[in-house]
């Protein structure tokens, strides 16, 4: 049974950048006027970060939007009144700013931000308006807490070290131009995806006064800490693994304590599995956190776990809920919890007795801060009042995340329009949501298909499956620059959750352990085979992408079949074997993936890879990565483009300059990308070539 999503307005048609696009089929003036082309990408706003005042009145935001001169997108804080909605700026212009945090009385704002091209924090006065900088910050700090008095703030900055070195290098004389010295790497993880060729040194919490001053270097070594969260005022939670042998243990993480008067520092978790996000009750008695027990999977559900705040009294909460937990935040009795988790395509939140183990959901529909692919992602805040309010991201099909807030069981308001001026007067696509039974077991696989402008069923529109990344990530009904502009252009656009997506439980996502690249295959190929057989696509014009996990299931679909007239594989792992010895997460790949080693098992690595089916492909097939991408390295798109070239396929490569993993996080790359996908597709499009023959 398929439900109509949504229904309203369209985005995106397109200027191509270095390939064509014809334009949608039957588009007059009036048609074209209403399509988003290519540079409205500039004009979309999202919110994000709501944070809500502890009095539950104010909520302060991060304003979202596209700078068309720096090609970023960035943040400036907005103001919300609960009672009333009125909505005002309150530090906005210059450098982008984020992580709004309210002090624990109200009166301060803490926020991130940068100064004279310098990372600073900053603390704004809601009497007065002042905005002053707490200090000279080096490096930029990372993650914030404040102390429970509203005196001091702890925060998270990375501390260079000292670079190994074999050889002393001769002086360079004077005026002379010499190469660069040379750099030695002694990790394991010596380079990581959006951050380059890693720089030696650990990232430590510090503390400041909140009142201004230095900062007071609180962890040391060259461990890693995340965190931090304040135990009383004169303690620090952090999260780190201390372990000699944490290298070859990339997941594993414990809980500490560290005393700030002499910064000594002891375990609270001791279990073989990551333990983080440590969240304090109010009343200081019980720490409310997550993780698991390490069973050397690719991927295992984030547990809810309570525990004193010695660390004795373990308990796991919600073990019926089989969800993966994440945000959480206490309520002001100290015993409910409030938790995140991922649900069937969307993000709730549930409340948690502590004392009953009661699970009720209290909120839905959080996401919509994805902007290119529609992910399931966004947060919440709760107020510290004895009946909260919730301050949250709102997701939609046709617009990104606005800003809501709904209090205990009452019905959630939307306090913000931030796209008003442009999304309404478009065509935006409606998303249909339906499910199919597999072929292979008969499990329910979820799905969504955007609609053309003037969508009818006849059975004569081209079909774009996308197919998302992780691959233990999931999709949901929510906004997609790049899934509205494949509908504007005339494509009927799918994307699914087959097996292996989160948020359906874990033995949903445990089908593809050890079997990835396997039976989500099928399950999408399924979904395709619905779309056909309801007249939804024809079925000579079927196209198939998909970036990272999707970008491997798009290279492995094209070598189990050759019903696509073209395919475009986004930031693929081509040979798994490359990718456990050379990418930023190779020991995982290889300790929780594969679970064995290439050189003695090299059969575990390329019975997967997608490199082993190349000899039967015949689809034309484009390949398209990011240069600075360390998380499926360029050199795994080319392993496969090579690979075409030499058995006489179509293909093309496509390495966009300067890009991580992540292409579309500036506008212009996001353009890019869509834009030349659709490209390459229109080039294998027998009805669009027919119909540009006949001047149709």
């Amino acid at each position: 049974m398929k439900r109509i999503i949504t229904a309203g307005v369209s985005l995106l048609a397109l200027s191509a950048i270095g390939l064509s696009v014809v334009p949608a089929l039957g588009q007059d003036a009036d048609e074209a006027f209403k399509h988003f082309t290519a540079e409205r990408v500039f004009d979309i706003e999202y919110a994000s970060d709501p944070q809500i005042s502890p009095d539950g009145r104010t909520i302060v935001y991060v304003r979202r939007s596209m700078d068309r001169q720096t090609d970023t997108d960035r943040g400036d804080l907005w103001t919300l009144d609960v009672a009333t909605g009125a909505h005002r700026p309150m530090i906005v212009g210059g450098a982008s700013k984020g992580s709004p945090r309210w002090s624990p009385d109200g009166t301060r704002l803490l926020y991130s931000t940068s100064t004279d091209d310098r990372p600073d924090l900053r603390i704004h006065y809601m009497d007065s308006g002042n905005s002053v900088s707490l200090g000279q910050f080096y490096e930029g700090p990372g993650s914030t807490s404040w102390s429970p008095d509203g005196k001091t703030i702890a925060f998270t900055m990375f501390v260079p070290g000292s670079t190994p070195a074999f050889a002393k290098p001769i002086a360079t004389p004077k005026g002379a131009t010499w190469s660069e010295p040379v750099r030695v790497f002694d990790d394991m993880t010596f380079r990581f995806d959006g951050a380059g060729y890693l720089r030696e040194g650990a990232t430590h919490t510090f503390t400041i006064s909140a009142d201004g001053g230095s900062p007071r270097q609180i962890t040391s070594g060259d461990v890693d800490f995340s965190g931090p969260a304040w135990l009383g005022n004169d303690r620090l939670l952090v999260v780190g693994n201390m372990a000699d042998d944490r290298e070859m243990d990339p997941i594993e993480s414990e809980i500490y304590a560290v005393r700030l008067d002499d910064l000594s520092i002891s375990p609270l978790t001791q279990r073989d599995g990551p333990d983080g996000n440590p969240t304090v009750s109010p009343d200081g008695s019980k720490i409310a956190y997550l993780g698991y027990d390490d069973r050397l999977r690719a991927y295992q559900q984030s547990e809810l776990y309570i525990m004193d705040v010695d660390g004795r009294n373990s308990r796991r909460l919600a073990a019926d809920l089989d969800r993966s937990f994440g945000r959480l935040a206490w309520g002001s009795d100290s015993e409910t919890l409030y938790a995140q988790f991922e649900n069937a395509g969307v993000i709730d939140v549930a409340s948690v007795d502590t004392r009953t183990d009661r699970v009720r959901t209290l909120l839905t529909g959080i996401g919509g801060t994805s902007i290119g692919r529609p992910y399931a992602s966004g947060s919440f805040s709760a107020s510290k009042t004895e009946t909260p309010t919730f301050a949250y991201t709102a997701g939609f099909t046709d617009r990104p995340a606005e800003v809501a807030v709904q209090r205990a069981t009452a019905k959630p308001r939307i306090l913000t329009e931030l796209n008003a001026d442009i999304l309404p007067y478009l065509d935006m696509a409606p998303i249909e949501e339906f499910k199919v039974t597999s072929s292979v077991d008969g499990r329910e696989i979820e799905a969504w298909v955007a609609l053309p402008p003037g969508f009818k069923a006849d059975g004569s529109y081209p079909l774009i499956l996308e197919i998302h990344g992780g691959p233990q990530t999931m999709y949901g009904p929510f906004y997609s620059s790049e899934i509205q502009r494949f509908a504007a252009e005339g494509y009927v656009t799918v994307y699914v959750n087959p097996r292996g997506s989160t948020g359906y439980g874990d033995d949903f996502v445990q089908q593809i352990d050890k079997a990835y690249p396997g039976d989500d295959y099928q399950d999408l190929m399924d979904v395709v085979d619905d779309l056909v057989e309801r007249r939804y696509a024809d079925s000579e014009r079927l196209f198939i992408t998909g970036g990272s996990g999707g970008g491997i299931l798009t290279a492995w679909a094209v070598g189990k079949t050759n019903r696509f007239a073209a395919a475009a594989s986004v930031k693929p792992v081509i040979n798994w074997m490359t990718m456990a010895l050379a990418a930023d997460i190779g020991q995982f790949v290889r300790r929780h993936w594969i679970r064995a080693d290439p050189w003695t098992d090299p059969g575990a690595y390329l019975d997967f890879s997608p490199i082993m089916l190349v000899e039967n492909v015949t689809t034309p097939t484009l390949l398209m990565v990011g240069e600075a991408d360390f998380r499926t390295p360029a050199w795994e798109a080319e392993q496969f483009y090579t690979a075409l070239k030499m058995n006489g396929v179509d293909t093309a490569l496509i390495r966009i300059p300067g890009s991580p993993h992540y292409i579309a996080s500036r506008p212009s790359r996001l353009i890019a990308k869509t834009d030349n996908i659709m490209g390459w597709f229109a080039k294998y499009d027998v009805k669009k070539k027919e119909d540009s023959e006949t001047g149709d």
